[in-house]
């Protein structure tokens, strides 16, 4: 039997990963009272049960009943049975802009601040964190990637990508993204945008792709760029990080920036223990 939990921070994305993971043949339950686990799991244990896959959802409620999980997780190993943690996560700006939106009430305090209640939860949920199989960074992760990542490991059974690494364009003049962690500035390269006919385009568009790497400067950063990469992201991984966001900067965000995040992407996909995904961040922001 394989065996799931699935915590984390409130707004993290839990309740996406449950309903993903019931799609792919999960037996899913939410909110199990965190005492009632070990029972639970020995149940679908007994003779005659056909339940192969288990996912277990637990929310945070309040410290002395969450405070119970790693109890209840040391009588699942004296029972011999094994089980995966699944943390779902996101940065703290990120949840609570989407606590902000949904208007939702922190389960911890609703009646205080939200940034607080955050700072709270991330506490309590250290240990679990810490002891977590797979964590998911959603601050910048599609439902798509998502739903490749858990299928990947949870359907294909191939090894998981501890770091997600986001490579995001931006422009300078809208603010540095605060979620990161190395920030690059191409400012340095002649800008499209003073040219008529790619004024209006993107990085996107080959026209523009072709008239920002048709400059030395451009693959020299680039071929630097990567090889820095390349020393730092594996110290990274052998370190715990799980999260990595790459900011790629020019002014507005639309033509520069854009072209040497598709640059980057294209050479670090499907090259190593980690999962890659690509955002612009600026592209569409009306000036």
């Amino acid at each position: 039997m394989r065996f799931v939990v699935v915590t984390g921070m409130s707004g993290g994305g839990k309740q996406t990963a449950m309903k993903m993971l019931e799609d792919i043949g999960f037996y899913c339950v939410d909110n199990l009272p965190v005492p009632l686990v070990p029972t639970f799991a020995e149940l679908l244990l007994q003779p005659g049960s056909e339940i192969r896959k288990v996912a277990v959802g637990l929310d945070i409620r309040s410290d002395q009943i969450f405070g119970d999980i790693m109890k209840a997780l040391g009588q699942l190993e004296e029972l011999n049975i094994a089980y995966e943690v699944l943390f779902m996560d996101a940065s703290d700006s990120i949840l609570l802009k989407r606590y902000k939106e949904s208007r939702r009430v922190h389960p911890i305090d609703g009646h205080g601040a939200i940034e607080d209640s955050i700072r709270k939860e991330r506490a309590i949920l250290k240990e679990i964190h810490d002891k977590a199989d797979y964590i998911f960074d959603t601050s910048s992760l599609l439902t798509r990637e998502l739903k490749e990542e858990l299928d990947r490991i949870f359907v294909k059974n191939e090894a998981y990508n501890s770091l997600m690494i986001t490579i995001m364009s931006f422009g300078f003049k809208n603010g540095i993204p605060l979620d990161s962690d190395l920030v690059f500035d191409v400012r340095f390269l002649p800008n499209p945008f003073y040219i008529d006919e790619l004024k209006h385009k993107t990085g996107n568009d080959k026209e523009v792709y072709d008239y920002v790497m048709s400059f030395g400067e451009a693959g020299d950063f680039l071929e630097k760029l990567t090889d820095m990469l390349e020393f730092l992201v594996p110290n990274y991984v052998k370190e715990g990080k799980y999260r990595l966001v790459i900011g790629i900067g020019c002014t507005g965000g639309k033509h520069r920036s854009v072209t040497l995040a598709n640059a980057l992407y294209d050479r670090m996909k499907n090259k190593g223990n980690y999962g890659l995904t690509l955002v612009h961040k600026d592209i569409n922001r009306v000036k």
